[in-house]
C-alpha cells in the first residue's frame, strides 16, 4: 500500500535558470509537484500518467526516498517515507532509468551484488535468480560484461536487480521507453505478474497503449497537478472524448 497526502516538491531557480524559463516566466521556484494526493492498493496497477516534464518522476523519487517533499506526507507499506526511509527501502523495488549499471560486471554480478545488500540468503537468491531470468530471458547474456549488452538487454537487468528481493511493493518509472517491441512485451508481462502475486504496484508512463493494457487505477498529471485520480474503469466511462489519447489531451489543455 501507497498513500501520498496534500505531495509538494519546490525547486529553487538560479538566475541562469530563470531567464531559460519559457513565456517569460522569471519566477524563482517551480513546484515539479503541486498538492498531489493518492493511494496505490495491493493486488491493483496504478498508472501515472502524463507528459514529459509533468512531475511523474519528482512523485516517484519522493516515494522511493530518493528526493525529500517540500511537504506533504507519503506512507509506503506502513513505514513513514520520510521518518522511516529505510524502512520504505527495505520493502520497496524502484527501477528508475537515471540509475546506470556498472559496466564491467556481468549481469550475474549485478544481481548478485544487489542480494547481498537486501541480506538474502543463497537458497533464496537462488530460486528468485532462476525466476527472474527465465522470465526475462536473461541467462544466454548472463556471464557477459554490460558494457557489451544492448539497451534492451541492460534494462531487463535493470529490473531483475530491482526486484531481486522480491519487494512487497515495486515501482517502475517509463520502463519500456527505448525498448523494442519484444523486451518492452517482457516487462509488461512482469508488471502483471507482479499484481497477480498481491504485490503494490505503480508505474509512470506517457504510452498510451500500456494504460489501456495494464491499468487498474489511473492518475494523470501535469503541470505537477492531477487532472485525473480514481478507477480506470471510471475514467473510460466518464470520458468526454472518442479516444483515449484525445481525452488525455482535452483535460491536460484544462489545467494548462
Amino acid at each position: 500500500m501507497i498513500t501520498v497526502n496534500n505531495l509538494w516538491k519546490t525547486f529553487k531557480l538560479d538566475c541562469q535558470q530563470r531567464k531559460e524559463r519559457e513565456n517569460g516566466d522569471r519566477n524563482r521556484v517551480v513546484h515539479a509537484v503541486a498538492g498531489v494526493s493518492f493511494e496505490c492498493r495491493p493486488g491493483r496497477i496504478f498508472t501515472l500518467l502524463g507528459p514529459n516534464g509533468a512531475g511523474k518522476t519528482t512523485a516517484l523519487r519522493m516515494i522511493a526516498t530518493l528526493l525529500k517533499p517540500t511537504s506533504g506526507s507519503i506512507t509506503v507499506g506502513g513505514a513513514d517515507a520520510l521518518m522511516q526511509p529505510n524502512e520504505v527501502r527495505k520493502k520497496i523495488g524502484f527501477l528508475t532509468g537515471t540509475t546506470k549499471l556498472y559496466e564491467r560486471l556481468t549481469p550475474d554480478e549485478v544481481v548478485k551484488y544487489y542480494a547481498d545488500l537486501h541480506g538474502m540468503d543463497r537458497v533464496q537468491y537462488r530460486r528468485r535468480k532462476e525466476e527472474l531470468f527465465e522470465l526475462l530471458g536473461i541467462h544466454e547474456f548472463a556471464r557477459r560484461r554490460i558494457g557489451k549488452l544492448s539497451t534492451g538487454m541492460r534494462q531487463k537487468v535493470s529490473i531483475a536487480r530491482t526486484i531481486i528481493h522480491d519487494p512487497e511493493i515495486v515501482v517502475f518509472d517509463e520502463p519500456t521507453v527505448g525498448l523494442d517491441v519484444i523486451t518492452a512485451r517482457h516487462v509488461i508481462d512482469l508488471i502483471r505478474s507482479s499484481k497477480q502475486s498481491g504485490k503494490t504496484v505503480i508505474f509512470s508512463t506517457h504510452i498510451m497503449g500500456e494504460v489501456s493494457l495494464l491499468s487498474d487505477d489511473l492518475a494523470i498529471i501535469h503541470n505537477g497537478k492531477l487532472c485525473f485520480n480514481g478507477a480506470y474503469d471510471d475514467f473510460r466511462s466518464s470520458m468526454k472524448s472518442e479516444s483515449l489519447e484525445e481525452e488525455f489531451i482535452r483535460l491536460v489543455e484544462e489545467v494548462e
